[in-house]
């Protein structure tokens, strides 16, 4: 039976976060029961074409997810393992924000079958967090974590670096402060300028200045090393695990596998009568709703053509630091992996440094991950 991971998305926040280029909305009230009964049957209208599969991953993303009621995550995970198979030892992840309101949520969400959160630390210092415009201080954070850790098997948090005005020694010590606290697994993104966001306005005005390439490196390179030191790999550019927490959900994206999403702007890539199709969802949730209730979906599909395929798998499966299985490429790509890459370039990095390549595998190395949105353009055929 083939493996499906499923993604489950909560568009609903409290505030919008002035870095935050995602799907998300701020309501004054947030419609759940009518939200929920909508992704409840676009759920079950994808579960009856895309048919039996083994469901390895739930996640619950956004958005805030633990705005949600407890009580309306068990409903749509006891849906998702009762229309599809679920692996033996399925992994249930849910994102969190550490409010205190939020944290005390925990146990409901162990409950309803979570078995795996992921906490939107986003940083340690109450300074930063102002700045990130983040709802919750340090120490809420902090109890977050300790209370996460104390009610899950699995936990995760995110923190963001390269920010203002921030020095090398600022985020070892700050990073090693968030490792000392769970050794699971860690996000940990470079803060990045998106266009649409609060931030890209500021920035073009020259509120604020980013360290520079230099520096943002270095800050890199250190979070490498500090994983290090409490056991934790860096199995993906962003995503640091101890051995056997990396994100399994995550993991099926990387791989390029199938995946549905279902929810206001959720995406998916399923295989579907010897397609490859990417799914997609309309992003406003009221007229996603909309789409739900009138015809029991609130998106559309389009074939992924076997150039994009290879770009797509290409593009994911070199952010790893196992690289790209060849066998596995040709299967979902159509073509091998040799053909769909400019063989001068492909050369010109293995010959930097940048990339190897096996008899089983195309991987990049630590600094080719570095340089993968320069590198792929020219790359990929």
């Amino acid at each position: 039976m083939d493996s499906l991971a499923l993604y489950i998305h909560w568009p609903f926040c409290l505030s919008k976060c002035p870095y935050c280029d995602f799907n998300s909305h701020v309501r004054a009230q947030i419609p759940q029961a009518r939200m929920v009964a909508a992704l409840r049957r676009e759920l079950a209208a994808e579960a009856r074409r895309i048919g039996p599969r083994q469901l390895t991953s739930i996640f619950f993303g956004g958005g805030t997810p633990s705005l949600l009621d407890p009580e309306h995550v068990a409903a749509l995970i006891n849906d998702a393992t009762r229309l599809f198979s679920p692996a033996e030892g399925i992994e249930i992840t849910l994102e969190a924000n550490p409010t205190s309101v939020e944290a005390g949520r925990f146990a409901g969400y162990r409950d309803a079958g979570v078995n795996r959160v992921s906490i939107g630390v986003q940083s340690l210092e109450d300074t930063a967090l102002k700045f990130l415009g983040r709802e919750h201080s340090a120490r809420q954070a902090t109890d977050a974590i300790e209370l996460g850790r104390r009610i899950f098997p699995n936990i995760s948090f995110d923190l963001i670096y390269a920010r203002p005005e921030q020095s090398l020694a600022q985020w070892r010590a700050e990073l090693r402060a968030a490792l000392a606290l769970a050794a699971d697994h860690l996000s940990l993104y470079q803060l990045t300028i998106e266009p649409g966001t609060k931030f890209h306005t500021l920035y073009g005005r020259g509120a604020f200045a980013l360290p520079g390439e230099d520096l943002a490196a270095a800050l890199y390179d250190a979070t490498g090393e500090e994983a290090a030191r409490f056991g934790l790999a860096a199995y993906e550019i962003s995503n640091y695990a101890a051995p056997g927490g990396e994100s399994r959900h995550n993991l099926a994206y990387w791989r390029y596998q199938d995946y549905a999403g279902i929810g206001p702007g959720a995406h998916g890539r399923l295989s579907l009568g010897g397609e490859l199709l990417a799914t997609s969802r309309h992003r406003a949730p009221e007229a996603w709703a909309e789409r739900v209730e009138a015809c029991g979906s609130g998106g559309m599909d389009e074939k992924v053509s076997q150039a994009d395929r290879a770009r797509e798998a290409l593009l994911m499966g070199l952010r790893l630091q196992e690289g790209i299985l060849l066998e596995r490429f040709a299967v979902r790509t159509g073509v091998a992996l040799a053909e769909a890459v400019e063989p001068e370039i492909l050369r010109a990095c293995i010959a930097e440094g940048y990339l190897r390549f096996t008899e089983t595998r195309l991987i990049a190395t630590a600094q080719g991950r570095l340089r993968l949105d320069a590198l792929l353009p020219a790359l990929a055929r």
